[in-house]
């Protein structure tokens, strides 16, 4: 069964070395989905969800620009798989050509696959074999800003 997940935010953890590790929060069922990401995987995300626009599109939004543009829309994301503390995404996607439909799926990180869901407002899922081995209880995170975050700027 597939649970639609709601984006809630960065949550920061903290490394063995003692540094901070971002994870995306997805909120499925009556718990925390924790997906650990680069600090500019977090970033891409972050910016995704404060629709502000860039001067020149940044890589997710030129993707979408030109599936836009191609006949193309994504659907909805999947994070369907998890397998040795690696998540798998699936991003489902419509191409319209002279009114007939086609539908495509293809393979995509998780982080890459929120990354765009949050700039087309797309449903995301996640199955219930990824949630029962890696969903937490919601008072295990606190969402925090990315700028939050350790980094080399």
């Amino acid at each position: 069964m597939e649970h639609t997940a709601e984006v809630t935010g960065i949550g920061v953890g903290t490394g063995e070395d003692g540094s901070n590790v971002p994870a995306v929060l997805l909120a499925a069922r009556t718990e925390y989905l924790p997906i650990v990401i680069t600090a500019d995987q977090a970033r891409a995300i972050q910016l995704g969800l404060s629709g502000e626009p860039f001067e020149r599109p940044l890589t997710h939004d030129l993707l979408v620009e030109m599936l836009t543009e191609f006949g193309g829309a994504i659907d909805g994301i999947r994070i369907d798989d998890l397998a040795d503390g690696t998540f798998y995404a699936k991003i489902d996607v419509e191409r319209y050509e002279e009114g007939q439909s086609r539908s495509f799926v293809f393979d995509a990180r998780p982080s890459d696959a929120i990354a765009l869901a949050v700039r087309v407002d797309c449903p995301i899922t996640v199955t219930d074999g990824v949630l029962d081995s890696a969903g937490r209880p919601e008072d295990e995170f606190e969402p925090e800003r990315i700028d939050d975050l350790d980094d080399d700027r």
